[in-house]
């Protein structure tokens, strides 16, 4: 199933469709978004939109931003947010803007779709490969799912770093790996934990060098190019320096996510254990909550070496689960990566239950949420556990995802045993 021959036509209806339905859901519903904005499970510390409006309007008044410790996010957002009109008085072209970054998002997503990267690699071609879905499928999975619109009307800044980290992709597998580093720097300015997929992303680029330019070296590749990031990274911060007038902004940014210091409540796994933490343990579990994060980065770009996209996608839902302060965001981005594997999908072995658990936790969630604080009729308890049960179900595909891409490399090295059941001994 390809979806057709794609005509420009077809490409500017879907991009049409998916920007007139969130438009129409902002004026139809004009308090939707503010009501959005206010959820945990759309915003968190380091992405919300009112927190922004309050650093910005520090910002406009001469006031350094991080004053007060409520905003959390990068100085560059600031001079962004302040060349438009207030967001209260003519929110239309903070929407206009939103809108924009998801198309844009929509549009690098459709040409990773389209490089056939995901079914045949440098190193390896899938047998299924054929059984694919088509860029114009995947973009309209992207844009129409329900969290990332979610996230749209919720103008989450997560937005900005999702666009930045799909264009860096986007820009490795089309050849162009200056760019894809340039891209990296970006999304790990505004969020940090994008840092960690420059492993598997040098090696795509590597993968995908163009002929004519291609470096044999792998080292050597490696070595040009991750200055760049770094290069790019140190340039943001300057400007940065330049923008706040000092260096407050570190502590105050990626500062917050290392320590966690701020644990208003959100769908991942940390706050509430950090809540029940004695301080004497605090600085031993923050290093190995991160060192658990990262440690997944080395194993699966050696396991999976073949497919270094697979490493990204699979890094990518791991860390919607693991991450200090996730969002749906986060999650909307691991799901727009996982239709790529179209041809693995017969191989996966429990779609259905991760359907359920992610849609059971998804109408639950803010139920148990609003028991806890605003019915009074429970506790933390209620709304801990359904994270955990949402959770569990990311992890549930992420791992049949992963069993599914290995069974598909097996199956190519021993395809006498392709559709034969495989038991643990």
């Amino acid at each position: 199933m390809d979806g057709g021959k794609v005509t420009v036509g077809r490409m500017a209806a879907l991009y049409a469709g998916a920007a007139v339905l969130r438009l129409a859901i902002f004026t139809l519903l004009p308090d939707l978004p503010d009501l959005l904005t206010g959820r945990v499970e759309i915003s968190t510390p380091v992405t919300s939109f009112k927190r922004l409006q309050e650093g910005l309007f520090l910002y406009n008044h001469n006031v350094s931003p991080y004053d007060g410790g409520v905003y959390h996010q990068a100085p560059l957002f600031l001079p962004l947010f302040s060349l438009l009109p207030n967001a209260l008085s003519y929110p239309i072209f903070t929407y206009l803007l939103y809108i924009a970054i998801d198309l844009l998002s929509a549009g690098a997503l459709w040409k990773i779709a389209d490089s056939g990267e995901a079914g045949s690699s440098a190193l390896f071609t899938s047998p299924r490969r054929e059984r694919r879905w088509s860029g114009f499928v995947i973009a309209a999975i992207f844009l129409f799912n329900p969290f990332t619109i979610a996230t749209c009307l919720g103008r989450s800044t997560s937005v900005f770093t999702t666009c930045a980290i799909l264009r860096a992709i986007a820009k490795a597998v089309s050849g162009a790996p200056f760019s894809a580093m340039v891209a990296l720097s970006f999304a790990s300015y505004l969020s940090m934990y994008p840092l960690l997929l420059l492993p598997p992303l040098l090696l795509l680029c590597f993968d995908r060098q163009r002929p004519e330019r291609a470096n044999k070296s792998a080292v050597s590749f490696a070595t040009i190019h991750v200055p760049v990031v770094f290069g790019v990274l140190g340039l943001l911060f300057g400007m940065s320096y330049l923008i706040t007038g000092s260096w407050e902004f570190l502590p105050s940014t990626y500062g917050v996510q290392l320590t966690l210091s701020d644990l208003t409540p959100n769908v991942g796994l940390w706050w509430y254990f950090f809540i029940e933490m004695f301080d004497s343990f605090r600085s031993f579990f923050l290093a190995v909550f991160w060192l658990h994060l990262s440690c997944y980065v080395g194993g699966l770009s050696v396991r999976i070496r073949r497919q270094p996209l697979v490493v990204l996608t699979l890094l990518l839902g791991i860390f919607a689960i693991f991450k200090p302060y996730p969002s749906i965001s986060d999650t909307s981005l691991f799901l727009a990566m996982v239709p790529l594997y179209r041809h693995v999908f017969p191989v996966m072995r429990y779609s259905f239950v991760i359907a359920a658990v992610i849609m059971y936790a998804s109408f639950l969630g803010p139920a148990f949420y609003y028991l806890w604080i605003y019915a009074g009729s429970g506790n933390a308890n209620f709304f801990y556990a359904i994270t955990l049960v949402w959770g569990l179900g990311q992890s549930l595909l992420v791992c049949d995802l992963m069993f599914a891409v290995l069974r598909d490399e097996w199956e190519l090295e021993r395809p006498e045993m392709a559709g034969k059941e495989i038991r643990q001994i």
